[in-house]
């Protein structure tokens, strides 16, 4: 019993590994009898080596004596039962995953042990055979250094002929399972960032140089499977389509980091290998081509996912080349990169794993471009899922083949749908923030910022350079002079000659001032725009603000009526929200939406992520089982005006040049007048709540039932303060008959009264809700999908005694009505006098607690 004791105590002693490694010496065969013992014998070897490289070096000295790597190598070939080599592959990855000492692991590489376990061939029919073999390669990578590596490959003069572990490693890159291709990327990665020249070499050669062509072309697979799923949802959305959306988004974006990381290891030639298979299998052959509007009743999620990819390549990889190659072939027409132009490349990576000729079969551009259908004055062609405006493209429109890729983007900003507009506007916004560009590249693009401009016509003024200082100081400079161009000629020639592109760039020969012009054209016309959301619409302030920071040089006469004319639009429009169903909140709206529109505005980056453009867009009420008169339509309605005119008005401030104010130019709540209602009946600052007793003078007494067959006695009052009102229902106190009691109390604006036409004895009125709910967080998820069943309005029906008395309530609620429409006028109208707004804006005061502070929820009896 002792002996039992002491053994069960010291499993960690070097007698235990002594004992193991002699009977495993013994075994002849691995069958059915002994296979318990030899599994746990191979797990006790992992954790007795693990503790012996930690506290006692004889452990593994023993280990190396005795040779155990050869036993382990000697069992694995003995065995035909899976569930050995499986606690084999486990002992050794713990064992190397483990071992801190650098003799440990150098003996564990060499004799070759480490090679016959990964070039062994093991049964992978056997998923959690798999499983293991890959974390076993991934614990050998993550102990790679110049030192151990090369204890893993063979080499002949100095160069390596075999490397197994990459090999075997690559062989999974594109198995079925994401968490095997995931671990490949691992060693990969491991084996990349070691930085052996040897190493480098024999990776970048062929055939292994395949590797590379094979990841772009899973990647253009992958791209077009994901192009599908977003036609798909946005064709028929079902309640996960965000979800799934996310998801493939993340695969995509892990895929490119995924390149990224291997660019940033620094491997000569593979910066370039992936830049020319980029281009070559995806960008000119696939992506180009989709931007291209087609086909009767298409879904044109080709453009957007386009879009978005390019965005994601651009602010993921940032490869210098590719980035501005990308840039340089938007000044090429579509028709450049269709099938019958440009599909003849140069040799360029012939016998390196890359096609010397790309085939690019008619349907695999992501809209399947038709180059026969007819271009010029073609009709704009709505798709089936109704998210495309029925609007007629002019002769200079996305569908023309003359246009450039650069004009086709800000054709689809002037007249694109809500998710073309929003992708193109992202596409040009993430060039104007990828450092890899060149500045003369963008100032090319038109999109160079005004700030750069000037930094850069600085400096060369400071250098003395020949017209900088007279450039610097001139209304209208541009970067357009002798040589500017240089970049982008030299990649104009490199698409030509190193990518067999024949067709020539449009508008080369046009000035930069010229383009630069062309996109703040395409960007006013986008804020003339009636069918256009105004998130969208921020995102074109956001990027105009980005090339203009506070100048009105560049706008010229047609600009500054253009935006007089739409801002005008938006503010009638808002004049009659002041009478609407939500004008007691109009004011609080108002205000916070322009700190919304100036934080957006002013922002060093987007507010969003461009993924939003391939998610479903939000429904407004209208447009699902919500009738049109109904106030949750009012409210989405009035609160989409608001942020509209927010920018227009904002727009109109920066035309002028001025600096945005922290708040809108809008009047402090007035004081009520003496006779006022609302004070004659006693009511204090903090509004009608239940429980509150007020003064009964002008009450009308009525009947309501709120459940059926409890009809209940109350007094009937109609109450406006300020930009805030009320339908107050009290119950008459029986000591003091002329007071009561609130009990009720519902929001005055929207009530839409209305005396019912068979009794004239009853009002109807509606009761919206106290608040709006699409900006409730606990109402509404971060899709702005409420997590409620669809919201309808309330009705109160009040029956009064005779007919003088319903006309009597009647006109109450008109005449406060009228008060509380009159006050929200007085507040906005600084606001809305263009002249006084831009004038006196820097010193106005937007108090929103002020303007609706008033707000009570409904109570039932």
């Amino acid at each position: 019993m002792w002996l039992s004791f002491w053994r069960s105590r010291d499993r960690f002693s070097l007698d235990q590994l002594r004992y193991l490694t002699d009977q495993l010496t013994k075994i002849q065969i691995v069958n059915e009898i002994n296979k318990d013992f030899v599994i746990e014998a191979l797990r006790s070897i992992a954790e007795l080596i693990t503790y012996g490289d930690q506290h006692d070096p004889r452990f593994f000295e023993h280990f190396m004596e005795k040779q155990v790597m050869g036993e382990l190598v000697r069992i694995l070939k003995l065995s035909r039962i899976s569930s050995v080599p499986l606690q084999l592959l486990q002992t050794v990855s713990i064992m190397i995953q483990n071992l801190r000492s650098e003799h440990a692991i150098y003996y564990m590489f060499s004799n070759e042990h480490m090679n016959y376990l990964i070039t062994y061939s093991f049964d992978f029919r056997n998923e959690e055979l798999l499983s293991y073999y890959i974390s076993f390669l991934r614990a050998i990578s993550g102990k790679l250094n110049k030192n151990t590596i090369s204890l893993l490959v063979k080499t002949c003069d100095d160069e390596i002929v075999s490397f197994p572990l990459y090999v075997e490693a690559i062989r999974f890159a594109f198995h079925e399972e994401n968490m095997v291709r995931t671990a490949v990327r691992t060693v990969t990665l491991n084996v990349y960032h070691v930085g052996d020249d040897a190493v480098n070499r024999y990776i970048t050669s062929a055939p292994h140089a395949d590797y590379f062509s094979n990841l772009i072309s899973f990647f253009r697979k992958q791209s077009m499977d994901f192009n599908k799923l977003v036609s798909d949802t946005l064709t028929n959305p079902g309640p996960d389509s965000t979800s799934t959306i996310i998801a493939a988004v993340d695969d995509i974006e892990d895929n490119l980091y995924y390149f990224s990381d291997i660019v940033s290891a620094g491997i000569p030639d593979i910066g370039t290998l992936i830049t020319d298979s980029f281009l070559v299998v995806l960008i000119f052959p696939l992506l180009f081509p989709s931007l291209r509007i087609v086909g009767d009743n298409e879904m044109q999620s080709g453009v957007v996912t386009s879009l978005y990819l390019l965005c994601c390549i651009l602010r993921i990889l940032k490869i210098k080349d590719l980035a501005n190659t990308i840039a340089a072939a938007l000044f090429y027409p579509l028709e450049a990169f269709t099938q019958s132009s440009w599909g003849k490349f140069n040799g360029h990576i012939s016998g390196d794993g890359f096609t010397s000729k790309t085939e690019v079969s008619e349907n695999d551009n992501l809209n399947s471009y038709d180059p026969r259908c007819s271009m010029v004055n073609a009709p704009y062609i709505p798709s089936s899922s109704g998210f495309h405006s029925a609007h007629a493209h002019s002769q200079n429109d996305c569908r023309s083949s003359n246009l450039s890729l650069r004009e086709v983007l800000l054709a689809y900003v002037t007249k694109g749908n809500d998710i073309e507009v929003l992708g193109s506007l992202g596409l040009l916004a993430t060039l104007l923030q990828t450092k890899e560009l060149d500045e003369s590249m963008l100032d090319g693009l038109g999109i160079l910022p005004q700030r750069k401009q000037h930094k850069k016509l600085l400096l060369e003024a400071l250098v003395g350079e020949a017209s900088g200082e007279e450039q610097l100081f001139s209304p209208k400079n541009s970067l357009a002079r002798d040589g500017i161009g240089s970049e982008l000629e030299y990649y104009h020639e490199k698409i030509k000659e190193h990518y067999g592109v024949s067709s020539q760039a449009t508008d080369v020969g046009t000035s930069p001032l010229v383009r630069r012009f062309q996109v703040i054209d395409a960007l006013v016309s986008l804020f003339c725009r009636s069918n256009i959301s105004a998130e969208t619409l921020w995102d074109g302030g956001w990027l105009l603000r980005q090339l203009l920071p506070y100048s009105e040089s560049e706008f010229n006469s047609n600009h500054l009526e253009l935006l007089k004319v739409s801002y005008n639009s938006c503010a009638s429009a808002l004049m009659e929200e002041a009478r609407g169903i939500w004008s007691d909140f109009l004011v609080t709206v108002l205000c916070e939406e322009w700190r919304k529109c100036k934080r957006a505005m002013e922002s060093s980056s987007p507010r969003k992520e461009w993924t939003c453009m391939l998610l479903p867009p939000h429904k407004l009420s209208s447009e699902v089982d919500v009738p049109d008169e109904s106030s949750f339509v009012a409210g989405e309605r009035m609160l989409e005006l608001v942020k509209v005119f927010v920018l227009q008005h904002q727009l109109q401030i920066f035309a002028l040049g001025k600096p945005l104010p922290e708040q809108p130019p809008i009047h402090l709540p007035g004081d009520l007048p003496v006779n006022h209602r609302a004070k004659t009946c006693g009511l204090d600052v903090s509004g009608p709540k239940p429980g509150i007793e007020l003064g009964l003078g002008d009450a009308v007494p009525c009947r309501i039932a709120f459940e059926r067959g409890k009809e209940r006695h109350f007094w009937f009052l109609a109450i406006s303060v300020g930009t805030s009102g009320w339908l107050v229902l009290a119950e008459e106190l029986p000591l003091r008959q002329t007071h009561g009691v609130i009990r009720v109390a519902a929001p005055l604006a929207g009530c839409n009264p209305k005396i019912d036409d068979k009794h004239p004895k009853w009002l109807h009125v509606r009761i919206r809700p106290s608040s709006l709910p699409f900006l409730d967080p606990a109402k509404f998820n971060d899709n702005g999908k409420s997590k409620t069943k669809a919201l309808i309005d309330g009705r109160w029906t009040l029956a009064f005694r005779d007919e003088e008395s319903c006309k009597s309530a009647l006109l109450m609620i008109v005449e406060e009505m009228g008060l509380q429409s009159d006050e929200v006028h007085r507040r906005l109208k600084p606001l809305l006098n263009l002249e006084i707004a831009t004038d006196s804006s820097s010193s106005s005061v937007c108090d929103p607690d002020d303007s609706s502070s008033f707000r009570t929820n409904p109570n039932s009896l």
